[in-house]
């Protein structure tokens, strides 16, 4: 248990430290070392609660805040496991990050983010 919480520690500490960029680069960086590909993914499901949130608003219209809220945190969860397969390769930087979606089956959806890990 201890050891998982100085790597959860370590890894929230070098997280803060990684750079993601949408672009091929790092203003005022050089990049040194292309080390490959990384991917974190998550699917989620949504629940009957949310259904029954959801289908009030598609009533009355307006923006479903729990489905916003969802995905907001599976992107989050997705960045973190790239993040994570970065810092198994040594990367200081993430460039070219990109985000996909796929439906899984209905009612759950995958999300894919993935990206270049490179050194600076």
């Amino acid at each position: 248990m201890l050891s998982e919480l100085t790597d959860l520690c370590a890894l929230r500490l070098y997280n803060q430290l990684m750079k993601l960029s949408t672009t091929d680069f790092i203003t005022g960086k050089e990049i040194t070392e292309v080390l490959g590909v990384v991917r974190g993914s998550t699917v989620r499901a949504k629940n009957v609660a949310l259904d029954i949130t959801a289908s009030f608003k598609n009533l009355v219209g307006g923006e479903v805040k729990e489905y916003t809220k969802l995905q907001a945190d599976t992107r989050e969860q997705a960045i973190q496991r790239m993040e994570q397969d970065a810092l198994r390769l040594g990367a200081d930087a993430i460039v070219n990050v990109r985000f996909e979606t796929a439906m899984i089956m209905n009612g759950a959806a995958e999300i894919l983010a993935y990206g270049t890990a490179v050194k600076l």
